[in-house]
């Protein structure tokens, strides 16, 4: 199912010592294949049992192999537990999500979903702001996109936001510009009045994420008003 080396550079999305390694699969096989894996399991597999299969892929140092386990899993979606949000964290905890495509993908296919089921699981995530890793903490705040997106959570969203600020990784600054972007979507009114209430202490890389969906005058006029002094 791979590419042709030459055909990828890990180095134009992976910076640094990333330590991953890849098939160079692109996104619709890899798909195909997960979907398949499913098809042929779905009528005697549990959600435990998805999980255990993930549990095994998600240790894999090859990104595909990581993302396969998480395809099938959400697959199973409409059975998980909350008990699962605490085993996700592990392999967060445990760095076998330690770049943003993984952790984001975990966020968006199970961490997300579960939220949007249990909405009261969602406060969980308000101390993974302050853990010493930083894709728990990136998956503080991407993790409560889907909630956002519906209009729900966005007061535990701009809370999360407000103590990543500080956070002097840029992947954390990007990932809170996403997700302050998306609450935008639900209310454009009340991110413009978040950002030049807190502007000055908003990373500029997190204010050019979270103004994108503003008109190209407003964008200009915020970059103005939310600049430190």
């Amino acid at each position: 199912m791979a590419r042709p080396a030459g055909e990828f550079d890990a180095q134009r999305y992976f910076r640094g010592d990333h330590k991953l390694r890849f098939y160079n699969i692109g996104t619709k096989p890899l798909r195909a294949f997960a979907r398949s894996l499913y098809q042929a399991n779905r009528a005697h597999w549990s959600v435990e049992d998805a999980m255990t299969l993930a549990d095994g892929l998600i240790a894999d140092p090859y990104l595909e192999t990581k993302s396969v386990g998480i395809e099938v899993l959400a697959r199973f979606r409409r059975s998980f537990t909350p008990r699962l949000l605490t085993r996700w964290k592990q392999w967060l905890v445990g760095n076998h999500c330690a770049n943003w495509a993984t952790t984001d993908t975990l966020c968006g296919m199970l961490i997300g979903p579960l939220l949007v089921q249990y909405p009261d699981l969602a406060g969980r995530l308000r101390a993974w702001s302050t853990d010493r890793n930083m894709w728990v903490r990136r998956a503080s705040i991407v993790g409560l996109i889907p909630l956002a997106r519906k209009g729900m959570a966005l007061d535990l969203l701009y809370e999360n936001a407000s103590t990543l600020h500080s956070d002097k990784e840029d992947l954390i600054q990007k990932a809170v510009g996403w997700a302050l972007r998306e609450a935008g979507k639900a209310d454009l009114t009340r991110l413009e009045q978040y950002l030049l209430e807190n502007g000055p202490a908003i990373p500029r890389t997190t204010v050019r994420y979270a103004i994108e969906r503003f008109p190209e005058a407003r964008r200009r006029k915020l970059l103005e008003q939310t600049r430190r002094i």
